[in-house]
């Protein structure tokens, strides 16, 4: 059996960093690491290939190749979609499709043969032994959550790993919370499962053995959601093979703010080798966060806890959302004010949405205020639900927010004053090795093209130079930082640049 899997193309977004990444030779950020993943789950005899769309061109020979097409999208890679399946009919070669998308919103795809949802540790090897048997039904699906010992490494050797800014690796699956607007608890569960650490150790191990040095991401939706076993076991676990390698790798993930409660987890992480964290902070009004159920941001000092993250060499990337039912025309100057104080870089703010799985979709649902499917995209201006203060309303508070923190002016201000509170400290316990700060600088090796690109061509070029020189006199240990973020600007004002 010829299997072809395909990961259709993403759309331009925050998350995209495509005008960054073209600083660094690369086609985009992070792999399809699900498709990898099903990929190893397919029977050993069975010939595979793997084709990422945002990487490379889906040529025709290559659909001609397969027997079986394997698709695996997310909610915004919708229309992607739609163009590989129109392609795979018109060849005629049989499409399996599965993943997060099609796990919520199976009903909306014609001329797929076989839906694989849920989680394939259930599922796929039910489509196998049906497709053996030459009885494959068009409908798997389950309501179980597996246990996780018997998810297998990726396998790395279908992947063009150059052509990446990050790899992928994934810990847990679930999260202990219930925000109304995510859906993560429908397709993943409030139990948070987790690998076995000596597994997650093999899959490291493979990743260093393919050749892969540099950014890992971890993909879990709350990284901390077992502080136990990350305290005792796999933290100790990680800091230990990565003293043994040489730190090839530099570490980020996402978790939940209540992180900065907790100082000796924050320092294990560092330790680890982790640098940045991306936390769903969402709005300064608590009595929005009431609404939406984000129990854990409530009644505290949002701006300080993420100082407090920070503090220990982990930088927040933050994700933040206007438009809720309790929101009023004061929210959005507020935001501007929590994110240029709290000193966050890379701040996503977006639209409210209800995805559909989410307690959210159902309520607004309900309520007769759903507009359309959400796009997956919280930064494209659109919202599915008809808001509360109205759609011209919040589209001009919207661009309030977008103009008052990627504007030039505020933007390299807020980076500015990052890299002045910046320190790796002495409570970490941290001394990197020098290749550590190597493949921390990243983006900073392109700095040659960002003297033209930034430094002559782009609009706010007089607010680089001042980043640089401030940099070079006040901070010169931060200048790799200082170019990096000064190519992700210029990336964030492309992204909103119809705002600004």
């Amino acid at each position: 059996m010829n299997a072809l899997l395909i990961y259709p193309q993403n759309p331009e977004t925050f998350w995209s960093f495509k005008h960054a990444l073209k600083f660094i030779s690369k086609k985009a950020l992070h792999p399809p690491l699900g498709l990898a993943t099903v990929a190893a789950m397919l029977p050993a005899s069975w010939v595979k290939r793997l084709v990422d769309e945002n990487v490379e061109t889906l040529r025709d020979k290559q659909l001609q190749w397969a027997d079986c097409v394997f698709i695996s999208a997310m909610a915004i890679q919708r229309e992607s979609v739609r163009r590989v399946v129109a392609r795979c009919r018109e060849i005629g070669v049989k499409v399996v499709a599965g993943g997060p998308l099609f796990t919520a919103c199976h009903h909306e795809f014609e001329g797929i043969d076989h839906f694989v949802l849920g989680e394939a540790e259930i599922t796929l090897p039910r489509f196998l032994r049906d497709l053996e048997d030459g009885r494959p039904q068009p409908l798997y699906e389950t309501g179980r959550y597996p246990a996780m010992d018997g998810t297998p490494a990726p396998m790395w050797g279908l992947l063009k790993l150059r052509r990446y800014a990050s790899m992928s690796l994934q810990y847990s699956r679930g999260c202990p919370y219930n925000c109304e607007f995510c859906d993560i608890t429908s397709l993943f569960g409030r139990r948070v499962r987790t690998k076995d650490t000596k597994r997650v150790l093999a899959e490291l191990d493979s990743l260093y053995a393919a050749g892969w040095r540099g950014a890992l991401f971890i993909v879990d939706d709350n990284f901390i959601g077992n502080r136990t076993k990350l305290k005792n076991e796999f933290l100790p676990a990680i800091i230990c093979w990565m003293k043994q390698h040489r730190h090839p790798f530099v570490l980020s993930t996402e978790a939940s703010i209540d992180l900065s409660d907790d100082d000796a987890l924050m320092k294990l992480m560092a330790q680890a080798g982790f640098d940045g964290v991306f936390v769903g902070i969402e709005t300064p009004n608590d009595d929005s966060l009431a609404e939406c159920s984000k129990l854990q941001n409530r009644n505290r000092d949002l701006v300080a806890s993420v100082k407090k993250i920070q503090s220990f060499g982990l930088e927040v990337r933050g994700g933040f959302i206007v438009g809720f039912d309790s929101d009023t025309p004061s929210v959005f100057g507020q935001q501007v004010d929590m994110i240029q104080n709290s000193r966050i870089v890379t701040a996503m703010v977006g639209l409210l949405n209800a995805p559909r799985g989410s307690r959210l979709y159902q309520r607004i649902t309900s309520e007769g205020r759903l507009l359309t499917e959400a796009t997956g995209d919280n930064t494209d201006f659109s919202t599915n639900i008809m808001p509360r203060m109205g759609l011209e309303n919040l589209a001009r508070g919207y661009n309030e927010v977008i103009s008052g923190i990627y504007s030039p002016k505020p933007y390299f201000k807020r980076v500015r004053e990052y890299l002045r509170e910046y320190s790796v400290p002495e409570k970490t316990g941290l001394h990197f090795h020098p290749r550590y700060v190597r493949l921390h600088s990243g983006y900073a090796w392109a700095f040659p093209k960002s003297l033209v690109v930034l430094g002559v061509k782009d609009r706010a070029r007089w607010q680089y130079w001042k980043l640089l020189l401030w940099s070079l006199f006040r901070r010169p240990g931060r200048f790799p930082m200082a170019v990096t973020f000064a190519i992700y600007g210029y990336h964030f004002r492309k992204v909103f640049q119809a705002s600004l």
